[in-house]
């Protein structure tokens, strides 16, 4: 399997991804109001738990037990990506259009980008540099002058840093699907923000509270489980990179469904996003590395030089398939990015 090709499956996982996640804000900003952005985030959270809930209560039936970081870093996940992010977003959201929310959202590809390189190991060339701080620019350009823009956008830039240190670590969870890591987030980001949303004040019940947890079931749970396996396969940078597409549904939405204008600060936002993910396409890495003895579970196919192992009944997959698996000791050279397999260290000439 080349490396253009163990590109597209995942890609169009978190294409998918951004597509769902992209037209929630847009979807929920009419319910923010009524139920305040605590409540609201937990009743999205709660919805994309109940959607998978199924699928992860088989998974978790198979393999029992959780290894002890693989806990450590679903809480941290949960904490940063369904706790303190949705509600910084949402916050911000009652404060400026969702159509320039949206886009303020291509931060978190920079703060996925920057956290990556500095605390978890992946590998960020020259042209990675320069795609994030076109993103920068984009986002900075699209901030207003108006005290509310402000504080709207300080407020969204925070949840993109939560959402940033959130893929970072849901890029290195391995040790159960992405089924249970949905549910785990959302059981966890529900059960702290829909009780605190409710002493709040925030009020939602009726058509109001069918159509957040259906908004959360898309949008929460069925973007997360595309993404998480995208993620695994590309690494935190390059999956966001493509789930930053997001704000461009985002956008078409607000426009279609709230009637918000789009602007020469849009058109220039979203071309300088565009630059940035065609340069981080473009970024290629290999060298001679080491792989270590491993045991974990994650979508996989066996024609990418590293998935060997045996089926208990004899059979060889030819496509994507999820189950737990083990790695013996490999040293080898190819083209490779910072998925679960490539998380080593680089000298300065790497």
């Amino acid at each position: 399997m080349t490396e253009r090709s163990s590109f597209v499956g995942p890609g169009l996982w978190c294409l998918a991804a951004a597509m769902l996640f992209g037209v929630t804000a847009p979807i929920a900003k009419p319910l923010v109001d009524r139920a305040g952005p605590v409540l609201l985030s937990g009743l999205l959270y709660a919805g994309a738990a109940l959607a998978v809930a199924p699928f992860a209560l088989f998974d978790w039936r198979r393999h029992g037990r959780v290894p002890r970081q693989t806990l450590q870093r679903l809480f941290g996940a949960a904490f940063f990506g369904g706790i303190v992010g949705p509600v910084l977003l949402l916050a911000g959201l009652a404060m400026a259009p969702a159509s320039t929310v949206s886009l303020w959202l291509t931060l978190e590809t920079v703060a996925t980008a920057v956290l990556a390189r500095l605390f978890f190991g992946e590998h960020l060339g020259a042209t990675g540099v320069l795609a994030t701080l076109l993103v920068v620019g984009a986002s900075v350009g699209l901030t207003g002058a108006a005290p509310h823009d402000t504080r709207a956008a300080v407020l969204v830039g925070l949840a993109c840093v939560a959402w940033g240190l959130d893929n970072n670590l849901t890029a290195l969870i391995d040790g159960v699907s992405t089924a249970e890591i949905t549910a785990f987030k959302g059981v966890v980001a529900g059960a702290v923000n829909v009780p605190i949303g409710l002493w709040l004040g925030g009020e939602l019940a009726g058509t109001g509270l069918a159509v957040a947890l259906g908004i959360g079931a898309i949008g929460y749970g069925a973007s997360l489980v595309l993404y998480v396996a995208g993620a695994q396969q590309l690494g935190a940078t390059r999956s966001q990179l493509v789930f930053s597409t997001a704000p461009l549904f985002g956008l078409a939405a607000a426009f279609v469904l709230l009637g918000e204008p789009l602007g020469g600060r849009h058109a220039a936002a979203v071309l300088a996003m565009g630059a940035a993910i065609w340069l981080l396409q473009r970024e290629s890495h290999g060298h001679a590395h080491r792989h270590g003895a491993l045991e974990h579970t994650h979508w996989h196919r066996h024609d990418d030089d590293h998935h060997d192992h045996a089926h208990a009944d004899g059979s060889v997959p030819s496509g994507w398939h999820q189950h737990s698996h083990r790695h013996e000791p490999l040293s080898h050279s190819h083209p490779h990015r910072p998925d679960l397999h490539h998380r080593h260290t680089h000298d300065a000439a790497d």
